[in-house]
């Protein structure tokens, strides 16, 4: 027998590409365009290097305190990460466990099936409608858990937290999982539900409205039971999965809640500027509350358009999957940026028809 027949074999999930060229318009894994807040930067350059010789704090004490502070709940209602794809992992690791299938759509964040056949939980795609719309009586059938992405990726769609609650009514014997990595941007939070539903658990990260993705900070809120068995099997892998370094830079982002939001306006402003100009070259798309615009052109395959704007090194996400392989997922940059972008687009439109 060979030892290749006992791998836990997986695909894995694919991320958008890093080009290590520093002369690009990079638009394709929906970092922030603008720096991190200024308290990141003066923490990290007065850093206390001696405290490298230690372990962090297991429990993340400083930062569980200061969000529990910015949203309203208890310290022992947040889970620290590293990164939101660190506590969904933990999440379905935690509390999918039972042999119904966790319910997702099939057009959303695709690491959710990558972790479900990782820790072999069966599950089932829910279609989303010709809107690209969940449709709500899909969730409301018996089942083994819920991922709901809302806003969603790479769609761009936020639904109302009112159905969202229609759906956590309906499951309450199960774990329901809120993926709100872009909320910031226009979505409304599903965070104060968690006093309501035991079985509630929203995730966030820095990677978006905080500028940290190379940072790795993600966090959960929910109950105090859920974060309870999630720190169980936290350390029950690892006890020291968020640096210190991390936590000192992620406990100065939040302290600047002045900056975030303007970070988070600027980028709503370019996005809205952006949709506008995308329509008049003839592009259709969702209507976005996020940092990025899911477009498909009227008569120019979203492949083409990928391959010639990366051409010009310009880089945007394209998934030549089924029903999406038209649309081309823009992340928002700078003005700037974008003006190029939408530049190239119209140069290229024009000399094709």
């Amino acid at each position: 027998m060979s030892w290749e027949n006992n791998v836990r074999k997986v695909v894995p999930y694919v991320a958008g590409e890093q080009p290590q060229n520093k002369n690009v318009i990079k638009l394709n894994t929906n970092e922030c365009p603008y720096p991190p807040a200024p308290g990141v930067e003066a923490v990290l350059h007065h850093f206390d290097y001696d405290v490298l010789r230690k372990y962090p704090d297991p429990d993340v004490s400083a930062l569980r305190n200061i969000l529990a502070k910015r949203y309203q709940v208890e310290p022992e209602q947040v889970f620290v990460g590293v990164g939101s794809d660190d506590v969904l992992a933990m999440s379905f690791l935690t509390f999918f466990n039972s042999d119904k299938p966790v319910l997702f759509p099939d057009i959303t964040y695709s690491f959710y099936d990558v972790w479900a056949d990782l820790y072999r939980i069966p599950y089932e795609c829910q279609p989303l409608d010709e809107n690209f719309e969940i449709k709500k009586e899909d969730y409301l059938k018996e089942n083994g858990g819920l991922v709901i992405a809302n806003p969603n990726a790479p769609t761009g769609i936020a639904v109302p937290v009112s159905m969202i609650e229609e759906i956590i009514q309906a499951n309450q014997d199960v774990v329901v999982i809120v993926d709100e990595a872009y909320v910031d941007f226009g979505g409304e939070s599903c965070i104060p539900l968690v006093e309501k539903y035991e079985n509630l658990l929203v995730v966030q990260t820095f990677s978006k409205s905080r500028s940290m993705a190379g940072m790795r900070i993600g966090f959960a809120i929910g109950s105090k039971k859920l974060i309870r068995f999630l720190n169980d099997a936290k350390f029950s892998f690892n006890s020291y999965t968020m640096n210190v370094t991390a936590i000192t830079a992620g406990v100065a982002s939040v302290e600047d809640e002045a900056y975030f939001q303007d970070t988070v306006a600027k980028v709503v402003a370019t996005r809205e500027w952006t949709k506008k100009e995308l329509a008049r070259l003839g592009f259709t798309f969702p209507d976005s509350k996020t940092n990025f615009v899911f477009a498909a052109h009227k008569s120019i395959p979203g492949q083409e358009i990928f391959e010639m704007l990366r051409e010009k090194n310009i880089f945007v996400r394209h998934w030549n999957k089924p029903r999406i392989e038209n649309y081309i997922r823009i992340s928002i940059g700078t003005d700037e940026e974008m003006k190029q972008m939408i530049s190239v687009l119209e140069q290229y439109i024009k000399e094709r028809n």
